[in-house]
This record gives C-alpha cells, structure tokens and sequence, in this order.
C-alpha cells in the first residue's frame, strides 16, 4: 500500500487498534482480581499492551510518509471509535453532546482533506 491515502488508511487503522487496547484495558478494569500481580498480569491487560505497541509501531512507521500536520487529524479518529465501540460493546450511552464532537471530528477531517 503506498501513496498518500494508502498510508493515511495506516494511520486510522493505527488509531483503531489504540482504541480497541482501550477498550480490552476498560474491559480489564471491570474484573476482580484475586492479587495485584494478577490485576496486571492477566491476558486482557497483556493484550491491550500487545495491541497498544503494534498500533505505536504502525503510527511511527506511517508518520515517516505523510506530512506531520495531517497525523493529528487522522488520530482525531480515535474518540470517534472510543465512543462508537463504547456504545456497541460496554453498552455505554452517547449524549448529543459527544454525538456533535463526532460530526465536528468528520466536518473537520472533511475539511482538511480539502
């Protein structure tokens, strides 16, 4: 994959992966555990860290072929994801408000790509 929508593809797809680390890491957060070795010891955290450093790696592989100032925007996707999968997964509410920070988030990735 190569050219610049190619790798700005990366990117978001980078900020997606972050996200679901978030999610598992939320998702670890909810369980008890019997010790402090076993709350961060655990496959859910191991796998949110897993999934953390390959999205890190990716952003820094991608950040060597597109522009610096359009990084920002693409990783703005990454609270359009923590929203959306908060509220298909944890069963977490959207209010109007964070439904208007999302369509601010696209009209001003929209608005940039021009």
């Amino acid at each position: 994959m190569s050219g610049l929508w190619g790798y700005a593809l990366m990117m978001v797809t980078a900020s997606f992966i972050a996200t679901c680390s978030q999610m598992l890491l939320k998702h670890a957060a909810k369980k008890t555990h019997k010790n402090f070795i076993a709350e961060y010891l655990n496959r859910w955290v191991i796998g949110a860290y897993s999934l953390f450093g390959l999205a890190t790696l990716l952003s820094m592989y991608v950040l060597r072929h597109i522009p610096l100032s359009l990084a920002p925007i693409l990783e703005s996707t990454a609270y359009i994801f923590v929203a959306v999968l908060g509220w298909v997964i944890l069963k977490e509410r959207l209010n109007k408000r964070q439904i208007l920070g999302m369509v601010l988030i696209v009209a001003g990735i929209f608005v940039f790509s021009l």
